[in-house]
């Protein structure tokens, strides 16, 4: 085998694999939030602290593609499709670790709330973390599939998240201004959308970067053309 086909064979092996702990990566990132979230609507501390203790392996991972993509980068020096998909690939593992962040940031405001009496019946945020899901798994999708259409379908679904988010807001205010003693708990349950609405965000900068892979379009600041 000639020396520049064991180099593109080497290279397309260290790419797969670094797509496959990116994927291992998003999976992580995704169950966090996922089970942030059962614990505050289902008032389960013990789920709860398996998000706030299982930060680590996200960072660790986090650490781990950064350094698998830096070293393609110089060794390989790849051009077109394949440098978009490692620079890519840099940015959405860094969206993945904040998403893992935010899942803690949830589990540690519900957390707080759970050492309160429920403000009311949470319907709306297990909606949002289930839109939110759904957004970062169908952006890993996108990623894998090589698929801009998917990944478009997640960037026009950031508006249902939105809309969400207010709605939480509007009930939420109406519980504080009619009993002051509900404001420390609301006011977590605030933070939690606002979390989860960050998620959505995380998620379609995903998106973005899938459709920069396929097509080198970057439509971070256009609406679709």
């Amino acid at each position: 085998m000639e020396a520049g086909d064991r180099q593109a064979r080497h290279f397309e092996e260290e790419l797969t694999m670094l797509r496959e702990r990116l994927l291992m990566m998003g999976g992580l990132a995704e169950e966090s939030v996922r089970l942030a979230v059962q614990g505050l609507v289902q008032r389960e501390p013990a789920t709860i602290r398996r998000v706030l203790d299982g930060d680590r392996a996200v960072n660790d991972l986090h650490i781990e593609i950064d350094e698998r993509a830096f070293t393609l980068l110089a060794l390989h020096q790849p051009m077109a499709r394949d440098l978009r998909t490692v620079v890519a690939t840099i940015k959405i593992n860094t969206d993945l670790e904040r998403v893992g962040d935010l899942a803690v940031n949830i589990a540690e405001a519900a957390e707080r709330y759970l050492l309160h009496p429920p403000v009311k019946p949470l319907i709306d945020i297990p909606r949002m973390g289930d839109v939110a899901q759904r957004m970062l798994r169908d952006a890993l999708d996108a990623f894998v599939k090589r698929d801009p259409e998917l990944a478009q379908n997640v960037l026009d679904r950031d508006d249902d998240l939105d809309a969400l988010k207010t709605q939480v807001f509007r009930e939420l205010l109406t519980y504080m201004l009619q009993d002051p003693g509900t404001i420390e708990p609301a006011l977590d349950l605030l933070l939690v959308s606002r979390h989860l609405e960050r998620v959505g965000d995380h998620a379609t900068n995903v998106a973005e970067d899938v459709i920069f892979i396929v097509s080198a379009r970057d439509v971070r600041h256009h609406a679709r053309e």
